[in-house]
Order: C-alpha cells, then structure tokens, then sequence
C-alpha cells in the first residue's frame, strides 16, 4: 500500500542515514551505560547503597524515558513532523544532562541529572526506527534495525572502556563531562545532514485524503495493542531487557567486587566481551531474521529463542569462574546469543502494526523493555544483593547472577509463542 513516506530512497541517502543514526545511537547508549562502569566509584565517593545504585542506574533514568517515550512516539507518526530534527533536539538535551551528571555532589543531584538524561534520550529511537522502516523495504527490515541496534553493543564498549579508563586517571565526574558533551556537536550534524524522506506537502495531501496528521492516540494505541504476536512480543522484550540491564550493571560490580579489578580493567575487558560479543549477536540475529523469515516468517525470532535457551547454563559457568579470564571467556557465547534478538524484535514490531502507528509501535515496545527492564531490572538485583549480604558477603552479586541466568529461559519461551503467530500476522498492515 502507497504510503506519505517516499519508498525510493536513493541507495545512498539510506546508507548516510543509517550510518547518521548508528552514530546517534552509539552516543546514546554511550551516555546510557557509562553510569554502569562507573558505579561503583561513585559509591565509594558519595557513600551509596546497592540500592541506591540500583536506582540511580536504572529506574530514575527509565521512568522518564518510558513515560515520555508515547508522546514523542505521537508526535514522530505525525506525516508533518521532521524526525531527524526531533532526534537532533534529542541529543543535545540528553548529552547536555550527560555532562551534568559529573557535577552532583550528592546522590539527589546525580539522580535528578539521569532523569534529565532519560528525558533526552526518549526522542531517540521510536523516530529512529520509523524512520528507518519508512527507508527500507520489509524483506530487508530486520538488517536494517539490527545494524542500528549495533549502537547498543557498540555504545556499552565504548562506554565501559572510555568510562573507565577515565574514572582511573581523572575521577569519575571528568568521565561524564568528557563523554556528554561531544553529543552537543553531534546534534548540529542531524539536524542540517539528515532529510525526512516524507513529502514536503504531506499536510496537505493528507488534508485532500481528509485523513488526519496521526492516528489518535486511543486508536493508534488499539491499532498496535490487537496483535497478539506483538503481545507476546512485548512480553519477550521486556523480559530479556530485564536480564540483560540487570546483568550488564552487576556484572562490572561482580569484577570489581569478586574479582578485584579496577574500574579501568573491567571497562576494557568486559567492554571487550560485551562490545564484541553484542555486535557479533545483533548483526548474525538480523541476518539470520531476513534469511530464514523469507521462507517462513515464523523464522524471524526462532535465533533468539533458542539462543536465549542455550546460553543458560554457559552464563551459569562462567559466574562461578574461580578466574575472571575463564569467566570472560565463558560469558562471550552467552553474550552473542543473549543478542540475537534486537534486529528481530524491533523489525517484528514495525510489522506487525499499521505504518502510521509504527514510532507507537516501537515506543509501546520500549516503553516496556525500559520501564521493566532498565527501571527495575538493576535495582531489583540491587536489593537482593543488598538482602544477600549479610549471609554471602561481597559474593553476593555472584548469586544473584545465578539467577538472573536462569531466568533466561523466560524471554526464550516467549519468543517461541510469538514465532507461531508470525505466519498469519506479519507485514499484513498496511
């Protein structure tokens, strides 16, 4: 079906905006993550509980950025808005709050800072994703999403080891400003590089079409909520969201606290691992998505649910590494299979709704997997460290990663439910 976006899109705008947006999402995740690494040495600084630190990592920076996420989503389906600048507006505002954060001298001032950052980072990726899904045709969707989800693995390496290579030599509060602000720059390069590919008149043919700019929110909102394979979907998003923020934060803190490296050490080798072993994850679960979903859609997510499964008892090994290099080695395979499904979901996601309900589609999605997962995964995992404490002592993160492991088999089940209504559901919206 003809849509307002423009579907020819030259080759090369497509390729200097996808390039434009990895760029903008490595940056966000960057900004994201860097709090991760550099935990533990604001604890020590500012005298926080695993609590505290459960919080400030993630629901202070989660709420805002889920809440805020549909709005923005609302305004990103509107065939009159400029994406590329809602995304420019974006970045300069969570780079700015990023740089900020080194400036708190107390736990309620950095808290307030990652609430700014998650205001920012809100108008990042449902504009990210329509956008992209606007350029690209579906049976090239799920590479097109994974190769911008690259950001995610690229952005924690980054993150990890310029974090703490710069908590090590300068002090944690330099790490945010040195990261924060060259976002600022970056921001000036969106807005006047990338294009909207929606026609310039698309206000007034839609007027001539008597449809409306957007769908109403209400009916965007039961558009995207009718489909049970994006239930489902929404179901095994937010539950590997919840593992993979929870693990990612407590994982730096295992080594430093377990293993007794440095902030700067676990910034360059879990980083590595993360980095590496995420990049590997995100583009094979893409390619595998295209691949095999083209002979049968169901395909799409049977990668990450059966990687999901299989990498259980590897993440489980290597948590009870007696050495954090065996643990490293362990953890890279766990690590690419916990990655196969980014592409898949979020391609899935933009099909399984009406194009003018797609930046609703891919906030709903996020609205979840960050309010569930970045909110309360790292501080739920705080508070059972705290409540292991007293029996376990400093191996108390160690147990909880136990358990977060096993729970992988969650998310698994649910992207093997969804597989099964792709067939009948998938790219049948217009």
């Amino acid at each position: 079906m003809a849509t307002v976006a423009a579907r020819d899109a030259g080759a090369q705008s497509v390729r200097l905006t996808l390039w434009v947006l990895l760029t903008v999402y490595v940056f966000n995740f960057i900004d994201r993550q860097i709090v991760n690494i550099l935990a533990e040495p604001i604890a020590r600084d500012l005298g926080l509980s695993d609590t505290q630190i459960g919080l400030m990592t993630g629901l202070a920076f989660a709420l805002f950025y889920t809440v805020l996420g549909i709005p923005i989503a609302r305004l990103a389906d509107r065939q009159t808005t400029s994406r590329p600048k809602l995304i420019a507006v974006a970045l300069a505002l969570w780079s700015g709050m990023t740089a900020l954060c080194g400036l708190a001298q107390n736990f309620w001032q950095l808290l307030l800072a990652r609430i700014g950052v998650g205001v920012g980072e809100a108008g990042c990726t449902p504009p990210a994703h329509s956008l992209i899904s606007d350029m690209v045709p579906p049976q090239k969707r799920a590479s097109a999403l994974a190769f911008y989800s690259l950001g995610i693995p690229i952005g924690t390496l980054l993150g990890m080891i310029i974090g703490g290579t710069l908590a090590d030599r300068l002090g944690w509060r330099e790490a945010f400003v040195v990261v924060g602000l060259p976002g600022v720059a970056l921001a000036l390069v969106v807005w006047f590089v990338l294009k909207d590919p929606r026609r310039a008149d698309a206000a007034a043919v839609l007027r001539a079409q008597n449809q409306p700019a957007a769908l109403p929110i209400g009916q965007a909102v039961s558009e995207v909520m009718r489909s049970r394979a994006y239930l489902l979907l929404l179901c095994a998003g937010s539950a590997a969201a919840f593992l993979a923020y929870g693990k990612t934060t407590w994982t730096t803190i295992f080594f430093q606290r377990t293993h007794d490296l440095t902030a700067g050490q676990t910034g360059l080798w879990f980083g590595l691992l993360s980095g590496v072993g995420g990049m590997l994850g995100t583009w094979l679960g893409g390619y595998l998505a295209d691949r095999f979903g083209a002979k049968s859609r169901r395909h799409v997510l049977t990668a990450p649910a059966i990687g999901m499964a299989v990498a259980v008892p590897l993440a489980i090994a290597a948590y009870h590494a007696p050495s954090w290099p065996l643990a490293l080695v362990l953890l890279f395979v766990p690590t690419v299979f916990n990655s196969l499904y980014y592409g898949p979901t979020y391609s899935a996601a933009q099909g399984l709704v009406p194009v003018r309900a797609r930046a609703i589609a891919a906030a709903a999605l996020l609205f979840f997997q960050n309010l569930i997962g970045l909110g309360l995964g790292p501080l739920f995992f705080g508070m059972l460290s705290d409540w292991l404490q007293p029996t376990y002592g400093a191996d108390s993160v160690r147990y909880v990663l136990y358990g977060a492991a096993v729970l992988g088999l969650v998310p698994a089940f649910f992207f093997w439910r969804c597989s099964l209504h792709l067939d009948r559901e998938l790219d049948q919206k217009g």
